[in-house]
């Protein structure tokens, strides 16, 4: 710790990571302090000198008295003056979040502060000017979608009218709200509790901060002033901010050339007291981006105007479906990631291809691994490796039951686990795919096994996306028909030798062939799955018609199928 001087007040610095590293300065919000950085601070003090302080009247730093001392241009200096103490050579990197953007914003957008500051990453808190244009905007050009998210705003911001009634707030804060600030951050963001946060100096934190509200808002959202910046800029925007509203970043390039906009799901204070990883994660990209790499994936598609393709992975896209569907992704601008158990038919497929066997739990370990180390973490996962079987019940063999279940159960739990565990730990979002059958809810006898498979594939995905949802990860199901693919000629069949084996695989692939339903008709269907978020998608006729009658009357479905072939 230091202590930093700006006009009458002391401010309470604290620094750690390698002295010679680039510096990243960290500024927090309302009612916070320093610690709320802990786990950010962490993460990046191995590669920075990492600075946090205890803004004007929080923590240790000097509280001075009366509102206009937390006027913006007050807190503006505070912010310059400490850069100044600590790299008076190189400009900053500078991440805030709160009232610490919102201060932040006033330092980024002055004049010639290119020279101090390198980079600015603002997670939960606007620049107010740009705040006053957005609402006015909003009102003085009415449409139903801007004053739907003017409004939204205003309902969210219901606690600024409040923090401008006298007296009431200070006594809300120190009798009521700040003992039970820990169990509200649980219960409303699943923030656990952990060892100093909030501080002990909640209450009087929270007391003075009020000013920061009674001081600047309403003269800049009356008089908002132009406020641009030539600094590259970051907005991390939590998707489940009950203050912030994501709309709020819309129109920034007007201020703002370099600008990346950048979705993660969380809460306004969970982003920092749980993902606080992968904000260090997107802070670094943006560092490392300003410093001359190239820009990562999720940077790249966040940049105002840009529109980079998603990280696709495929299983079983040697052939079929998987092929059509890996092809398709492709076509529409994706980088593609095909593998199979047949390595060159997933290099014929194109994109990057591997061999790997989905029953295998550690093969997919290590080719979740090698392609999070080489791509990165996929934003769409297809899985859709699988094999076909033939038999009743009582006809299939536990060997058989073994290898069906395998492949078109435990292939799709494999993939669903090593990528989605990527996807969450993330916490931009992203979509799964499992191809499961129109035989998941048509009982079949001579299917028994390959319709239980697809069965539980089909159940999975439900329960997959209810878990996943607050994170951002759609779940669909897909349920082909009858599709003319190569599954036909490796199915197996119970119970036959080999020669009416090939007899009967002969005998389907003639009969797919003359339902001519294309692979590529079935990834048209997962692509459109994909965009719109569908959970279950029949595809063919009987697939569609099939899935009314389970659902409308499942006791006619299953008299069906017992005189049914």
């Amino acid at each position: 710790m230091r202590t930093v001087v700006s006009g009458n007040v002391r401010l309470a610095v604290f620094e750690e990571g390698p002295e010679d590293a680039p510096v990243v300065v960290l500024v927090h919000g309302y009612p916070d302090t320093h610690e709320v950085w802990d786990d950010v601070a962490a993460a990046l003090s191995d590669r920075f000198r990492v600075v946090r302080y205890d803004v004007r009247g929080a923590g240790r730093s000097d509280a001075p008295r009366g509102t206009g001392a937390y006027d913006l241009r007050l807190l503006k200096d505070d912010l310059f003056a400490v850069i100044d103490a600590v790299s008076p050579g190189a400009p900053v990197h500078l991440v805030a979040h709160d009232w610490g953007s919102v201060q932040s914003w006033e330092a980024v957008t002055e004049p010639g502060s290119d020279a101090r500051i390198a980079s600015y990453t603002s997670i939960s808190g606007p620049c107010l000017d740009h705040m006053g244009y957005w609402m006015r905007d909003r009102w003085r050009r009415p449409s139903p979608r801007g004053l739907w998210q003017a409004l939204s705003q205003q309902l969210h911001s219901w606690y600024v009218l409040l923090f401008h009634v006298p007296v009431l707030p200070e006594l809300v804060w120190r009798f009521v709200v700040a003992k039970r600030w820990p169990l509200l951050l649980h219960r409303v963001e699943g923030v656990p509790p952990r060892p100093g946060h909030p501080a002990r100096t909640l209450a009087r934190d929270a007391v003075h901060g009020l000013s920061l509200y009674r001081a600047n808002f309403r003269p800049r959202l009356r008089r908002p002033r132009e406020r641009r910046t030539e600094v590259p800029v970051q907005v991390v925007m939590p998707v489940h901010d009950r203050y912030v509203t994501p709309p709020l970043a819309e129109g920034l390039q007007r201020w703002v050339p370099r600008l990346w906009r950048r979705r993660l799901y969380a809460g306004h204070w969970s982003a920092l007291l749980r993902d606080g990883a992968q904000v260090a994660r997107m802070v670094t990209e943006l560092i490392d981006h300003v410093g001359g790499a190239p820009e990562a994936r999720g940077l790249a598609r966040g940049r105002a105007g840009a529109k980079a393709g998603p990280l696709v992975v495929v299983t079983g896209g040697g052939s079929g479906i998987g092929r059509a569907t890996a092809r398709a992704f492709a076509a529409s601008g994706a980088e593609v990631v095909v593998c199979d158990v047949d390595e060159r038919a997933a290099r014929e497929t194109g994109g990057h291809a591997y061999r790997v066997d989905v029953s295998d739990e550690a093969q997919m370990r290590r080719f979740a691994d090698e392609v999070l180390r080489v791509h990165g973490v996929p934003d769409i996962v297809v899985n859709n490796a699988g094999i076909g079987h033939a038999g009743t019940f009582l006809a299939t063999t536990a060997e058989e039951w073994r290898r069906v279940l395998d492949v078109n159960l435990w292939g799709v739990i494999h993939g669903c686990q090593v990528f989605g565990k990527l996807m969450a730990e993330r916490g931009e979002g992203g979509h799964i795919v499992n191809v499961a059958s129109a035989a998941a809810y048509l009982p079949v006898k001579s299917l028994a096994a390959y319709a239980t498979s697809k069965a539980a594939v089909l159940m999975l995905s439900d329960v997959l996306r209810a878990e996943v949802a607050g994170r951002g990860i759609r779940v669909s199901a897909i349920c082909p028909g009858l599709v003319d693919t190569g599954i036909t000629r490796t199915t197996t069949f119970s119970g036959l030798s080999e020669e009416e084996q090939d007899r009967r695989r002969d005998e389907a692939a003639r009969a797919y062939r003359r339902r001519n339903f294309a692979p590529e008709r079935v990834a048209a269907e997962i692509l459109r799955a994909v965009e719109t978020g569908r959970a279950t998608v029949p595809v063919t006729v009987e697939a569609k018609a099939g899935l009314a009658l389970a659902r409308l009357s499942p006791a006619a479905l299953r008299a069906a199928s017992r005189v049914l072939p």
